[in-house]
């Protein structure tokens, strides 16, 4: 079964784009160590300060579904709808050119 890739990006508002960097930077360590994480990748938009770009691909779905349960994340999750300018945008994607 191929692995799962998404690509969130979120958006913050002006006034809180460094506290939301913050919390955003504080996922990547503990993410990368999750079961069947492959790669967690985080980035900020090269035209858009504002808006940040994680690239994640996961073994499953079901470790991506677990990822998303993860304690650590509480900190974001509580706080997301405060520190964003417009709601969360997930892409799903799904591999063509296989792995190797």
């Amino acid at each position: 079964m191929p692995h799962v890739t998404i690509i969130g990006t979120v958006t913050a508002k002006p006034e809180t784009r460094e506290e939301l960097q913050k919390l955003l930077s504080a996922q990547v360590a503990p993410t990368r160590l999750e079961p069947g994480c492959i790669n967690y990748d985080f980035h900020v938009d090269a035209d858009d300060p504002y808006m940040f770009v994680f690239y994640e691909n996961w073994r499953s779905q079901a470790d991506l579904d677990a990822h998303m349960k993860m304690p650590h994340l509480l900190p974001l999750v509580s706080e997301i709808d405060r520190l964003l300018s417009r709601p969360v945008e997930i892409r799903h994607l799904r591999m063509l050119s296989g792995t190797e």
